[in-house]
């Protein structure tokens, strides 16, 4: 018999590192104590409604995995991490991989603010508040959907390029590859791209790590755009953008106002709306709706072909700048709609009842007495190659269709009806972040300055090229909460002992 004097030779912790540990969950208690309880709430929507939850898109991103293509509507990012499960055959384990980018966000947000700008427990906590605990935020990781995908990436762009304080090509490339799958997870991640690459100048990074996110950027999403090309014959990600901005203009596009460009470009008129019909209030209407979205097929073919994406692209932006007022008067509004008080009213559902409604966990009908129903059948539309049920059942080797279970599914019900953030919280603390910046004018705005500009164009951009929907604050929510508590750290108005002392938002600064 063997015996081993240290039980490190074997491998085994140490009581000296037991202890380590223990101090380090203690010196992070109210963080950790919030991630487990968020944890919980997870571990019950997942108990309450199986496999998963299913929204419209749902049925694209699943018919990419098990048919892999460019898709013309939108960049197949999250279709290729569906595709790397299916072996799996289990959408109960896609949900719980979300469930788990979810607690990653905050483990981010958080890490950043202790590490790097010295936040205490509580304050770094209390920025998580929003990814942990929001009903919307976990009913969202809980349907097959990229937004939470799209939320990770993008808050671990953020949190690499401020955890260095110099950044070195290498980083800079991480962020560039990052960067990448942002954009192929969701198209308005090209965008960010030069949101960082402006920040980076403005902070005078030097050359070579600018480079780096550049390049390591571009060499995915270009040769995804080759491939594109290759089978859709468009040098592009999708072709799309330009039917989603003309159903951003089609419920204010008056023919009679753009009539000079319509004389000189007939192809567009059959874009106008009959002036007799009543216009709908609902934009993605005139796109997917199909009594609306006939407009689109006046030409004869499927309206997601390249030539009627670039027809609508055209039109879009002669109605645009035709009737400046009336398309800035749609954005205004959305955004106004973005940052509301209440979410359950009558007056708050947007952008239809259908969408609103997909958004809401429901348990109606399930009881103690009747433990379990199936909360709606999967629809029958004709997919790439099939049928959306079958598509589904294909994926799972079995019933995909969403159960709903007593009584975990009526507590998140529950839950939900009190556990949301209200729009405005968001618009309040965006605005927070936004003080911060303008006081800190001679340092180019500080380092709260990236999350602040990403999260403003998380919520801009959907307003200005499609229309408000519910889901496109939440991937805003983590940076502008970020945006926040780094402003608040370091005071609105600092103090000369701040400004002599080399503090971390100095250090990451270079222009202070």
């Amino acid at each position: 018999m063997v015996t081993v004097a240290d039980p490190a030779q074997a491998g085994l912790p140490t009581p000296r590192r037991g202890a380590r540990f223990l101090g380090f969950l203690r010196r992070r208690r109210l963080f950790v104590i919030a991630c487990a309880l968020g944890a919980v709430l997870r571990v019950i929507a997942m108990l309450g409604y199986g496999p998963a939850m299913w929204f419209n898109d749902s049925y694209e991103y699943v018919s990419v995995a098990l048919h892999p293509r460019p898709h013309p509507i939108r960049p197949d990012g999250y279709g290729f991490w569906l595709l790397m499960l299916k072996p799996f055959h289990s959408f109960a384990l896609v949900v719980f991989t979300q469930h788990l980018m979810g607690l990653a966000t905050a483990v981010l947000v958080y890490a950043l603010l202790r590490r790097k700008f010295g936040l205490p427990d509580w304050g770094a906590t209390l920025a998580t508040v929003p990814v942990l605990f929001d009903a919307y935020q976990i009913q969202l990781e809980h349907m097959i959907m990229s937004d939470t995908m799209f939320t990770l990436l993008i808050v671990g762009v953020v949190t690499l390029i401020l955890w260095h304080r110099r950044l070195s090509w290498k980083a800079g490339a991480a962020i560039g590859l990052l960067l990448a799958l942002t954009a192929l997870t969701r198209s308005i991640g090209l965008p960010i791209l030069a949101v960082v690459v402006v920040f980076l100048l403005i902070k005078r990074t030097h050359w070579k790590p600018v480079a780096a996110v550049v390049i390591a950027c571009a060499v995915p999403v270009v040769a995804y755009m080759g491939w594109f090309n290759a089978v859709n014959g468009q040098f592009a990600m999708t072709q799309s953008d330009g039917l989603i901005l003309y159903m951003r203009t089609a419920k204010f596009a008056d023919c009679t106002k753009i009539k000079p460009d319509l004389q000189r470009e007939q192809d567009l008129i059959p874009l106008c709306n009959n002036p007799n019909v009543e216009r709908s209030k609902f934009s993605q209407l005139y796109l997917w709706n199909n009594g609306l979205g006939e407009v689109l097929h006046r030409y004869g073919t499927d309206k997601f072909d390249r030539s009627i994406n670039e027809a609508a692209s055209r039109f879009a932006r002669r109605a645009i700048l035709a009737q400046p007022g009336d398309y800035l008067s749609a954005v205004v509004g959305d955004l106004l709609r973005s940052f509301r008080w209440d979410r359950h009213s009558q007056a708050a559902v947007f952008p239809d009842p259908i969408t609103w409604n997909q958004y809401q966990f429901d348990s109606k009908g399930v009881s103690g007495r009747d433990p379990v129903r199936l909360l709606t059948s999967l629809p029958h539309w004709p997919s790439y190659l099939g049928w959306t049920d079958r598509d589904m059942v294909a994926y799972e080797q079995g019933r995909a269709s969403t159960k709903v279970y007593w009584p975990w599914a009526t507590f998140m019900e529950r839950y939900q009806r009190v556990a949301a953030m209200p729009g405005l919280v968001l618009g309040l603390v965006m605005l927070v972040g936004a003080a911060g910046v303008v006081v800190r004018w001679r340092r180019l705005g500080g380092p709260a300055l990236l999350p602040l500009v990403a999260a403003a164009a998380l919520v801009v951009a959907p307003a200005a090229t499609a229309e408000f929907d519910y889901r496109y604050l939440l991937p805003a929510a983590p940076l502008a909460f970020l945006s926040a508590a780094i402003v608040v750290r370091h005071g609105l108005r600092p103090s000369r002992s701040r400004e002599a002392a080399p503090s971390e938002e100095a250090r990451l600064d270079p222009a202070a």
